[in-house]
């Protein structure tokens, strides 16, 4: 095993610890990730009505989104705090499906990506969605929540390959 093939998560005695990201370069860091949530037709349209009697789903998804990829590193144990420039989290209904798309986008400059807070922030979404529905409908699935492209950083631009 050569040394770029070594788990970066632990140390020469073979401990856990946090990389050391302060000789990486600070630069352009950007990454999308996305996932969606299955529901009752039902279910999906008190959510487009606005009649669910919690309130707006949506938005408050939106929210919750944004506040999860803020607080990553207090979530994941050997995440870095991140100062995040950028915070977008889209949804976008599907009707035909009976399903909600969640598509979140994060920057910032910096020495490490911020991968990890745009997944955290759709599993955070999708998972309020949930939270706020499932009185009415605890079927709801998460599904095909994964990183879409990443940029920035020593290891360069990343893209998903189509399916």
């Amino acid at each position: 095993m050569t040394s770029d093939d070594q788990l970066n998560h632990f140390n020469q005695r073979g401990e856990v610890h946090m990389v050391d990201v302060g000789d990486k370069n600070s630069t352009q860091r950007h990454a999308v990730a996305e996932g969606s949530i299955m529901m009752q037709a039902e279910t999906l349209q008190r959510i487009i009505q606005g009649v669910h009697k919690k309130g707006d789903v949506l938005g408050v998804a939106r929210v919750a989104g944004v506040m999860a990829a803020k607080k990553t590193a207090d979530l994941i144990p050997l995440c870095h705090p991140l100062q995040l420039t950028n915070v977008d989290v889209q949804l976008n209904v599907d009707e035909k499906n009976s399903a909600v798309h969640c598509l979140v986008e994060v920057k910032t400059t910096g020495q490490t990506g911020v991968e990890m807070e745009a997944l955290t922030a759709v599993q955070i979404t999708l998972l309020t969605i949930y939270d706020m529905c499932k009185a009415m409908d605890r079927g709801m699935t998460m599904n095909d929540i994964g990183l879409l492209n990443k940029s920035g950083g020593k290891s360069g631009d990343w893209n998903k390959q189509s399916k």
